[in-house]
């Protein structure tokens, strides 16, 4: 393996005789996942998902790969391969076709029906292509061929890529549940033949490669659910991500059992089920599925709620219920349940909601107290298997946090793989497959960029920051007016705050001292309004700091007349 501590630097222009991998979100984090694999001067992309922002990203509402590898390069895209339809690999693909233009995307039918959904309410018209297991096809350079594999979506697949610098096999999203809702389970005897025609670099989920043993199955949380809904007395709401079609089958039959009807809440989860519905993945029976407006007509022990907002977002349904700033009140008695893992990084938000929900009196259920929830990632053992099935040349960890991927990297050396084979990269660094053996030759820019409302991009860390400091030690204003010719001060300081203190009382003790500083400096001979600002922010913000103990985002305004 690569040393972690090295310095990279700008890599050489691409060789014809190797395939270059470079993965533009989704190594060392959970989410934007996009690798870009360039081969004879064409790109291939797979999967362009988005990354949730977290607390310290206040007003932002997602966060995309960085695409300014692919700038000028529009032309060299032959296609976008999605393996599967969660978020974090197909939520980014708006955007990218804003920067791309007409590019064909190529995903199985529900992955291709979800992205469309997006891409509709984008304005976005696209060249799409069902493919499905054993399907094969060609981009440019590229001979494709798709493998079915098992996750917490129906549809995933895995995508072999081959090329004359060497085979790729990337797995997406996958585990191994032997007894899927759906009766679709990772093809492992696609694997075995793959392997056995050989794999120069086998791209492994690494969500859960710390976790021993076996991801459990889904089946498993069908009795669960219903024997939970057996001890409800009132309103039942489960929350889960807007594209988990196995765990809204689950609910919608648990609901039937116990004679509930069911209410999706929220309009992801929403849109997604009702496609989910139309294309055949999501069977509803008779009479359960009713529209929200419905439910306050029927008694709370027949009402059960289905929502977005598992992971905490301020803004989804479920954290709005919470915090009392949605139409659905929770109140004393109702049960909520959490069907969902915690997403690495989202945890203070859903214990928040969590407690908000338990203070309004809701019984809360989640991962920590019940089984209703399982992963749809492969754990250690499951990895171990497809190791030692494909039996790769090169292995390189993807999907996951420096841990996951390092203790991913443990596994398949464990099995065989030689270290000096196995790659562990970070977003952004480039990876060359030459001669069966891939190694590290450089790293590009790869930053996050930010959407903000209608804005992509245009903030900065820098804007965070600020905004942090707004949100956590508030705004300090102060205005002035000076006179140039006679140097002295006509008007204030007038001080203006806010989150700082109590009253703006509090200040009258320091704007003695900073008249006396602009005083001072227009003595001195300074009138530059710059310099008289930054006069008042030092006077000021030493006296905040020391009698407040806070720092704040001081504003100084100086009117020179």
């Amino acid at each position: 393996m690569i040393d972690l501590l090295s310095e990279l630097s700008d890599p050489p222009k691409a060789d014809p005789e190797a395939l270059r991998i470079v993965a533009l979100g989704g190594l060392g984090e959970v989410g934007r996942n996009m690798t870009v694999f360039e081969y004879r001067g064409k790109i291939l992309v797979i999967d362009c998902g988005v990354l949730f922002p977290e607390e310290e990203q206040p007003g932002i509402d997602l966060i995309l790969p960085d695409f300014s590898y692919l700038d000028g390069r529009a032309d060299d895209v032959v296609g976008i391969v999605l393996t599967h339809g969660h978020e974090d690999h197909i939520g980014a693909v708006p955007y990218l076709l804003k920067k791309l233009g007409d590019v064909p995307i190529l995903g199985s039918t529900l992955t291709l029906a979800l992205v469309e959904a997006k891409l509709k309410e984008h304005r976005i018209r696209a060249t799409t292509r069902i493919v499905a297991e054993d399907d094969k096809d060609q981009l440019g350079p590229f001979d494709l061929e798709f493998v079915a594999v098992n996750h917490s979506i129906p549809d995933a697949l895995a995508v072999c890529v081959r090329t004359g610098a060497g085979t790729i096999l990337h797995t997406g999203d996958f585990k191994m549940d032997q007894l899927p809702l759906d009766g679709r389970i990772t093809d492992l005897r696609s694997f075995a033949r793959l392997g056995e025609e050989g794999v120069d670099l086998f791209l492994t989920d690494s969500t859960n490669a710390d976790v021993p043993g076996f991801t459990s199955m889904e089946k498993d949380i069908g009795a669960v659910l219903e024997a939970q809904f057996g001890r409800a007395e009132r309103r039942i709401i489960v929350a889960s991500f807007a594209s988990h079609v196995h765990r809204v089958q689950q609910v919608l039959e648990a609901a039937s059992a116990h004679g509930r009807k069911v209410a999706l809440v929220g309009r992801s989860m929403v849109r997604n089920m009702k496609i989910a519905q139309e294309l055949g993945y999501l069977n509803v029976p008779p009479g359960v599925l009713i529209d929200i407006k419905h439910v306050d007509s029927l008694p709370d022990d027949q009402v059960v709620l289905m929502c977005t907002g598992s992971q905490g977002e301020p803004m989804a349904a479920l954290s709005r219920m919470a915090n009392g700033s949605h139409r659905v009140t929770v109140n004393e008695g109702d049960m909520v349940v959490l069907a969902s893992s915690l997403i690495p990084g989202n945890e203070t938000a859903v214990f928040r909601v969590i407690n908000g929900l338990m203070k309004l009196g809701a019984t809360v259920i989640h991962k920590g107290n019940a089984k209703v929830h399982v992963s749809g990632h492969a754990s250690a053992g499951e990895l171990l298997y497809a190791y030692n099935i494909v039996k790769p040349r090169g292995v390189m960890p993807v999907h996951g946090e420096w841990r996951h991927m390092l203790a991913n990297a443990k596994l398949a050396i464990d099995t065989g793989v030689p270290e000096d084979h196995v790659v562990v990269a970070d977003d952004g660094w480039v990876v060359d497959l030459k001669d069966g053996k891939a190694r590290v030759v450089g790293a590009v820019d790869c930053d996050y960029v930010f959407v903000d409302g209608s804005s992509v991009g245009t903030v900065t860390e820098s804007d965070l920051q600020d905004r942090r400091i707004l949100a956590g030690e508030g705004f300090v204003s102060i205005f002035m007016t000076v006179d140039k010719s006679d140097k002295r001060v006509l008007a204030g300081p007038v001080i203006h705050t806010r989150g700082v203190a109590e009253s703006d009382r509090v200040f009258d003790t320091i704007k003695p001292k900073i008249e006396k500083a602009v005083a001072d400096a227009l003595d001195d001979g300074v009138v530059d309004e710059h310099k008289l600002q930054q006069i008042i922010r030092r006077t000021i913000g030493r006296w905040i700091s020391s009698k407040l103990r806070r720092k704040p985002m001081i504003v100084p305004m100086v009117v020179i007349v």
